[in-house]
């Protein structure tokens, strides 16, 4: 089978950090954070009492008023980082030879949780006659922005949604970046999105001691290999990319910001939550999307970490990395935009991807804010961006997703040329 070439046309962006690519963008060069107290509801009780709130949405901008009222939050939030992305990729979906030729392959991690706990509560709360909404089981399905983005633009082709955690959308893009290479479709909106900032989830969360408790600091909580890291910041969002089939896209005359030319996924066979403590299936993941690729972790020159701040999930991807460098570090830079954005869970990959691209285009690689002390079990040499963005030519971006489960994600992107 020939392989085709995969190029990326279009962008789309949500999340604390800005409502629309140029602002995400702009935000995470200036090294901000999108952290605050949460306002969604009454976080008193909770031992974490922060989170990455977005500011500011308004579906009404791109959505209609039957899109928003059919659609759990992450659905919303899907189909607004979509329609920017299209919109940005000039794509006329009436000039496709097919609508069979295009497809959605969109992430999750939780699905419409938000309707999930209103409706729940809504039937403990009601002693006469416990109802539901008739549309409660549309909007919490996973696959149901998948779903609502494909029938916003008539795209017929494959459509469906991986669901690995917090690697949903780098699989949603890799799975994308296949079935585009193996030339079974022209065009595929991918991502992802998760509106996990509920009680439920924090609670859950906070539960299984993962999230950061610096209520006092929410702006410095996020600390990826920090020395004094004590768990991730709650994110939310969505972002979007528009893969296409090369030739399709240079008959068009289509803008191309960059090339997806690696992927791949390993699990860690391990723990329900951990990551293994060496790293064995990230480094393998990297190697196997490295070899697809044609290239070497010498050839990289950002790496997008998945590190959320957490005090063993850190130093298990920098093992993974360093075996890969082998001792030479002078060429990678590493960063965790997560310190800015929060961890967006199955949404994380695609808001990274975005920031992979712009790293790419501009010469620009995004800081590891809040990390004052490096950890000490982190190999000397490493280079780790902390406080200031680093300029420098940015060919190749390679970045990590990791999810519950084990799962592992990598992609790689590639200045076009």
């Amino acid at each position: 089978m020939n392989s085709k070439r995969v190029v990326i046309t279009g962008l789309g962006a949500l999340s604390a950090l800005g409502n629309d690519v140029k602002t995400n963008w702009r935000n995470a060069k200036e090294s901000v954070s999108g952290a605050g107290a949460i306002t969604y509801f009454n976080a008193e009780k909770f031992k974490t009492r922060f989170a990455s709130e977005i500011k500011n949405f308004d579906p009404t901008l791109k959505l209609d008023r039957n899109e928003i009222k059919r659609a759990d939050l992450y659905t919303q939030y899907g189909l607004y980082a979509a329609s920017e992305a299209m919109e940005d990729s000039g794509l006329d979906v009436s000039q496709l030879a097919s609508p069979f030729d295009a497809g959605v392959i969109w992430g999750t991690s939780q699905g419409g949780m938000n309707t999930f706990e209103k409706e729940m509560k809504e039937f403990v709360e009601n002693d006469l006659s416990p109802r539901f909404n008739p549309f409660f089981i549309p909007k919490y399905l996973v696959n149901m922005a998948s779903g609502v983005i494909s029938m916003k633009y008539g795209f017929m082709g494959i459509n469906y949604t991986p669901v690995t955690a917090c690697a949903s959308s780098n699989s949603a893009i890799m799975d994308a970046f296949n079935y585009i290479k193996w030339g079974k479709a022209k065009v595929i909106i991918t991502g992802g999105s998760d509106a996990p900032i509920t009680e439920a989830s924090m609670g859950g969360f906070n539960a299984l001691k993962a999230l950061s408790t610096r209520n006092e600091n929410p702006t410095l909580a996020s600390r990826p290999f920090d020395a004094d890291r004590d768990g991730f910041v709650m994110g939310e969002g969505a972002a979007a990319l528009i893969l296409e089939e090369y030739e399709h896209a240079k008959k068009r005359g289509a803008k191309i910001y960059g090339e997806v030319v690696g992927a791949a996924m390993t699990a860690d066979a391990y723990h329900l939550t951990a990551t293994h403590p060496e790293g064995e299936g990230a480094y393998t993941c990297m190697k196997f999307a490295l070899e697809e690729a044609g290239l070497s972790i010498q050839d990289v020159d950002y790496l997008n970490a998945h590190a959320t701040s957490t005090p063993t999930g850190d130093l298990s991807e920098i093992k993974a990395v360093s075996r890969l460098l082998n001792g030479t570090y002078d060429k990678l830079h590493i960063s965790s935009t997560k310190s800015m954005t929060g961890h967006l869970l199955g949404a994380a990959g695609a808001i990274e991807a975005i920031f992979c691209v712009k790293a790419i285009n501009e010469g620009v690689v995004p800081a590891t804010i809040n990390t004052e002390n490096l950890d000490p079990a982190i190999p000397t040499g490493i280079q780790i961006v902390t406080k200031n963005v680093v300029e420098k030519k940015i060919k190749v971006a390679l970045s990590n997703t990791f999810g519950f489960g084990g799962h592992n994600a990598t992609v790689i992107f590639k200045e076009f040329v």
